[in-house]
């Protein structure tokens, strides 16, 4: 782009330090444009249509593009508006100008991470099970012990009305007088399908907090709080639905 932006400015306006620090990875070879690898500096781009990637991951360079980590409270409805006038998670985000939509969902009694974005086609991919996001959950359980056959049973997957599902990875996290606190991963994100598996096994759920949606982890994020995902956190977004 002999009219553009010289790559290193980008890459130091995009938050990569300064543009010293930018030519250093440049010359480098961790920068790519639309898939080439770029080494020699002076190279012009435009930030509008071409893609960069650092060390793998994309810049996400459109300023009017917001990704949200918000930390969804019990008894807050997964929507941006509710007729009956119940908590939504507009609610949660009065404060912010963007038009936002919530990625996926929460049913009303759980809690935990779910993400609120303009950008469609991020949310889009997210959303779409072809790219297989994981998602983990800590999860409080009734019935007894959670036996060594159960957790077998959850792997290996277990029949629901509408379809078998399985999880990714179970583990005993705690066990309490009555409950076990379990950790699962699972990329299935049908409708309460981690209450319906646990029901499966006569091990009903108690509480349910979703910690982590692919590599964004909720930590210590207070509930009914939202924070913006930083530049990287987006872009490990962007490289797990192969943007």
């Amino acid at each position: 782009m002999p009219d553009g932006v010289r790559l290193q400015k980008v890459l130091a306006d995009a938050g990569y330090g300064s543009r010293r620090k930018a030519e250093q990875l440049i010359e480098d070879g961790r920068v790519s444009v639309d898939g080439q690898i770029i080494i020699e500096l002076g190279v012009r781009v435009d930030p509008a249509k071409n893609v960069i990637h650092v060390d793998g991951l994309r810049l996400q360079l459109d300023t009017n593009k917001v990704t949200l980590a918000v930390n969804k409270p019990a008894g807050v409805i997964s929507a941006m508006s509710d007729e009956k006038g119940r908590p939504t998670l507009a609610d949660l985000v009065r404060n912010r100008e963007e038009r936002l939509f919530h990625v996926g969902r929460l049913d009303l009694d759980s809690e935990g991470l779910i993400l609120l974005t303009n950008d469609g086609e991020l949310g889009n991919r997210l959303a779409h099970p072809k790219y297989e996001v994981p998602k983990t959950y800590l999860v409080t359980v009734s019935g007894g012990d959670v036996f060594p056959r159960i957790v077998r049973a959850l792997l290996d997957g277990v029949d629901l009305e509408d379809g078998p599902a399985r999880m990714d990875r179970v583990k005993i996290v705690q066990a309490l007088e009555g409950m076990t606190m379990v950790e699962v991963v699972l990329h299935d994100g049908r409708n309460r399908v981690v209450r319906r598996m646990f029901d499966a096994v006569d091990r009903p759920v108690e509480r349910l907090v979703r910690t982590k949606i692919g590599p964004i982890a909720l930590g210590d994020q207070r509930p009914g709080t939202h924070r913006v995902l930083s530049r990287t956190e987006v872009g490990s977004l962007m490289a797990a639905v192969g943007l």
